[in-house]
């Protein structure tokens, strides 16, 4: 199931989003609360060189419940000058800034502006509460783009192999 305005609103309000708002423009684009997502804005502006590729961050932090997934997808006024946001998916139970992967298929270059509007989320409702909630390397991922992690760091986790291996499940779960 989808969530619908009311009940992302009602999320955000309980801290799912910080900070949030309601619908609003800026850039000639909508941010905020929409009718079934929420459209999230970048911190730091930057100039996408065609063809290209940047890594960017958002201007919200998110604190997922543990009945949550969110799929981040393109905004259409973006997609339609030839950027793509890669569709990252915000698991259960993470916490942090998203890091967003941006890559400019078009001839032009791109002006993203501090908190322009660059990406919607899609939040869909679990059958019930994970039992396992996302706790590996991108856990507390601070403001600013965030490079990717390659090794798991026993250190991070407190253990001597990391979440997966010591659960004995694989590497290849959606757990990145």
């Amino acid at each position: 199931m989808i969530l619908a305005a009311q009940d992302i609103r009602e999320r955000c309000i309980r801290g799912m989003i910080t900070p949030w708002t309601n619908a609003k423009t800026s850039h000639g684009m909508s941010y905020g609360v929409s009718s079934a997502g929420y459209d999230i804005r970048i911190d730091k502006g930057m100039l996408l060189y065609a063809p290209g590729f940047a890594l960017a961050s958002t201007l919200e932090r998110f604190k997922m419940p543990s009945d949550l997934l969110g799929i981040v997808h393109d905004k259409s006024t973006w997609a339609r000058r030839g950027m793509a946001v890669q569709n990252t998916v915000i698991e259960p139970g993470w916490e942090g800034y998203l890091t967003l992967e941006l890559t400019n298929h078009g001839r032009e270059i791109l002006e993203l502006k501090d908190g322009c509007p660059i990406a919607q989320i899609i939040f869909h409702k679990l059958t019930d509460h994970t039992n396992q909630p996302y706790r590996c390397k991108y856990q507390d991922q601070k403001a600013g783009p965030q490079g990717a992690i390659l090794d798991d760091d026993p250190a991070r986790y407190g253990k001597s192999s990391s979440p997966l291996q010591s659960e004995g499940r694989s590497g290849s779960d959606s757990g990145d």
